[in-house]
């Protein structure tokens, strides 16, 4: 969920941990080392690091991105008419399910959106089937029609 809190305090090296990790991930037995060796740290500070910006919500998500339909799976952008009064209580339901990436509140009368992300095409229907089974509300959902990439990187 994208909640608003005070910016926690980034300094230089966390800073040059968020630039570096944008993208060229190492594919190695020892990726966090040979970050951390071109950062100028170890392996451990790196670690804890990227731990507590996960922890304190500097970072939201640390992970791979896929194109799981090459992996057999399928992406789906969905939404829920969440009514106010039971926002928190929804959004706790959804984002415990694994499938759910992003989530985000909108000013709409779809008032949450999130990703859907699962293994097989099918698994779409059930953790819809879920979602709706656990809040009582419908999921909208919108299959991608059209792949874009944009290649997005936020310096820190």
């Amino acid at each position: 969920m994208n909640a608003r809190s005070p910016a926690a305090p980034l300094d230089e090296l966390d800073r040059r941990i968020i630039n570096a990790l944008q993208g060229g991930f190492p594919i190695s037995d020892e990726p966090y080392r040979e970050v951390a060796d071109s950062l100028g740290t170890t392996e451990a500070e790196l670690l804890a690091r990227l731990q507590r910006m996960l922890d304190t919500k500097v970072l939201t998500r640390f992970g791979p991105m896929f194109q799981i339909e090459r992996l057999g799976g399928r992406f789906v952008l969905a939404a829920l008419a969440v009514p106010e009064a039971r926002f928190a209580e929804v959004t706790a339901l959804v984002n415990a399910l694994p499938e759910v990436a992003h989530n985000y509140r909108r000013e709409h009368h779809l008032n949450m959106w999130f990703v859907l992300a699962t293994e097989t095409p099918d698994g779409i229907a059930a953790a819809i089937a879920r979602i709706e089974a656990a809040t009582g509300l419908p999921v909208f959902a919108f299959p991608k029609l059209r792949e874009f990439f944009v290649d997005m990187r936020l310096k820190a």
